[in-house]
């Protein structure tokens, strides 16, 4: 890094990164997030389903199929949210790396590989839907979630189905605003880890 104090360069550094993260967060959140994944990331149960999150026994009229792989619906969810936050991480890293270098500043990889972990944990356990609707109701916001939700379609009868997820959806923005709480610490994380690591280089 550069010849400033330790202080202004953290702040730099920790700005520098919250900047980063913060502008790529919707586009690696959103864009490049697959949407079979968007879909199934969030399910949970034992009962089987094929791999595009269509239960079995449900399939269309008409359709086979006959020797497609299922699997529990609870290891779809994993599957598919582990294979979007793998996306997330990779683009979140490659831009972190980017960055640090056009700027000058040389991040250890430990403190990277540190801040790109708590990102992809926490983002993996958040998709999950249910630790964060869990999370919800423990701080008193299960009204919220239940009042602000969306309607996409109705079904069969005409009735309208309010969804409790997704884009418009308090759940949703409960889940951005977890996301990037989470991104400030693991920025801060990410700065002490190399400011500490510049120290101990200076003490050899």
């Amino acid at each position: 890094m550069t010849d400033r104090p330790a202080p202004a360069q953290a702040l730099a550094l920790t700005g520098a990164l919250l900047a980063t993260w913060d502008a790529l967060h919707p586009l690696f959140d959103q864009w490049f997030q697959d949407g079979r994944d968007a879909a199934n990331k969030g399910a949970c149960g034992h009962h089987l389903v094929y791999r595009d999150g269509t239960p079995v026994g449900e399939e269309a009229e008409g359709e086979d199929w006959t020797g497609e792989p299922t699997m529990t619906a609870t290891r779809l969810g994993w599957i598919s949210a582990a294979r979007h936050v793998a996306s997330y991480s990779a683009g979140q890293l490659t831009g972190t790396v980017i960055l640090t270098r056009v700027l000058g500043y040389r991040v250890p990889a430990s403190a990277l590989v540190a801040g790109a972990g708590i990102n992809a944990l926490t983002h993996l356990v958040i998709d999950k839907r249910q630790p964060l609707l869990w999370l919800a109701t423990r701080a008193g916001k299960s009204g919220y979630i239940h009042h602000c939700t969306v309607v996409r379609c109705l079904d069969e009868d005409g009735t309208a189905q309010a969804e409790e997820s997704g884009p418009g959806t308090a759940a949703f923005e409960l889940d951005q605003a977890l996301h990037r709480a989470v991104g400030a610490f693991a920025a801060v994380t990410t700065t002490w880890l190399t400011i500490r690591s510049m120290k101990k280089g200076r003490t050899r």
